[in-house]
């Protein structure tokens, strides 16, 4: 068994990974860098002419993975399936641009995934020839190769977005395990815990090679519960007590557990419930399409600037009959809160106001700095802030250390991240008996490991 750290193995972000026996090659998430697209993104407003993206142009700007890596192996053409562990940026951002170099490769991911990918598609005007196959957590699907054939299996994992997945490759060289993204919830807002039994019966079966989310390896705790998260919800929409003043509140459009507690609380107000943006039109829009966003019924959703700049005007003049829900918690520029923050749109804040940060900040050097100026833009307005309502969706040190022991499998390959967050994760495993270089393995981009 080969693989190949093709992304995310230097950077938060644009993950990717590469699984090769015999002819055959399976590829694991196809994400995008985020900073670097945030900063296409401002370059191409500050010039007034929205730019089509092409994959070269996307490459050379960073915000891709690179995976020409492929090309120089002679791997390209043994792509039998793009498997998409769950609906985040970061890791199906870059399939529309990516999957065509591989337009045999069949896409498999569970249906809320694949729902979003055909939205991102349509908005974008991009056709994909490769077929895609939606497949059911605790489900397995069966890809056909020339060296012989892979059995794929979803089972159900904990994130913040809905239908995430472990992945297991199960080949004739040995198991395969894939965890990006996860968190041990045994309490979530929405489903069912981890599905600790079949993780128990495929450890006994034996595990060869577990690439792991090591973004908080370096954090000693375990990643509280999203019901900490929603009762933090709760306390915040219940401590706007002036009944006049404006609620706003900005979260991760994707997670569509947060916007039930969100909508759940909200409602207790008497305000109507009303959420801006392209990107929660998109992802509860794809909740609805596979059952799974019951509070739609109970929310109005607006996406173009004229609808949003219209109803913001309402607001404006009974501040008190709203509840807010829009993008813009990284403070990304162009985004609704980043506009009515800037005074862009004709809802004015002001003293005794309040905006509710159901999130935390990203921690890279531009999302840090631009939700400081927010921040500091809001205060002087006389805004009262609540940050930091929210609960991480990936696992800290003690839920890595649960899964190792859950899972022994042989060599470990620490992911989602640069070398210095990944480090921790080999200190930990060390921990637990792994040894450096042998069975647990440091690596970096565009890295072959042998097992």
């Amino acid at each position: 068994m080969e693989v190949c750290t093709i992304g995310g193995y230097e950077e938060v972000g644009k993950n990717m990974t590469a699984v090769k026996i015999g002819d055959d090659v399976i590829l694991f998430d196809a994400g995008v860098f985020l900073p670097a697209l945030v900063e296409i993104q401002e370059m191409e407003r500050n010039r007034g002419e929205p730019k089509d993206y092409g994959y070269e142009f996307l490459q050379k700007s960073g915000a891709l993975p690179d995976d020409s890596v492929l090309d120089k192996l002679g791997w390209r053409d043994k792509v039998r399936a793009l498997i998409i562990g769950h609906a985040h940026l970061d890791h199906i951002g870059a399939v529309p641009y990516i999957a065509p170099r591989y337009p045999d490769a069949k896409i498999i991911a569970t249906p809320f995934t694949i729902e979003f990918l055909e939205r991102t598609l349509r908005d974008e005007k991009i056709s994909l020839r490769n077929k895609r196959i939606r497949l059911n957590e605790n489900s397995s699907y069966l890809i056909h190769g020339k060296s012989g054939d892979y059995k794929i299996e979803f089972i159900h994992a904990t994130h913040s977005t809905i239908q995430c997945v472990f992945v297991v490759l199960y080949t004739r060289e040995g198991t395969f395990f894939y965890t990006l993204d996860f968190k041990l919830d045994d309490h979530p807002v929405m489903g069912q815990p981890p599905n600790y039994k079949r993780l128990a019966e495929i450890a006994k079966k034996g595990i060869d090679v577990l690439v792991i989310d090591s973004l908080y390896s370096g954090t000693e705790r375990k990643t509280p519960s999203e019901r900490i998260a929603r009762d933090l919800v709760e306390d915040a929409i219940a401590s706007v007590r002036n009944k006049n003043s404006a609620l706003v509140i900005s979260t991760f459009s994707s997670h569509i557990a947060r916007l039930k507690s969100i909508v759940d609380f909200g409602k207790k107000t008497g305000r109507k419930i009303v959420f801006l943006g392209r990107s929660l039109d998109r992802y509860v829009e794809c909740a609805s399409n596979v059952d799974q966003c019951s509070f739609r019924k109970n929310i109005v959703i607006l996406k173009y600037r004229k609808q949003i700049n219209s109803f913001l005007r309402k607001v404006n003049q009974e501040k008190g009959k709203y509840l807010v829900v829009c993008t813009g918690h990284q403070a990304e520029k162009g985004s609704v809160l980043d506009r009515i923050t800037n005074g862009e749109t004709p809802l004015e804040l002001s003293e005794g106001d309040n905006v509710i940060f159901s999130s935390s900040v990203i921690p890279t050097e531009v999302n840090i700095k631009a939700r400081a100026e927010m921040d500091a833009k809001l205060k002087k307005k006389g805004v009262r802030i609540q940050s930091d309502i929210h609960v991480s969706g990936h696992g800290s040190r003690e839920d890595l250390r649960d899964l190792l022991e859950i899972l022994k499998p042989k060599h470990i390959i620490p992911a989602h991240g640069s070398i210095d967050i990944e480090t921790p994760m080999i200190e930990l495993a060390s921990e637990v008996g792994y040894k450096s270089g042998i069975t647990s393995h440091l690596s970096s981009n565009g890295k072959v490991l042998k097992f």
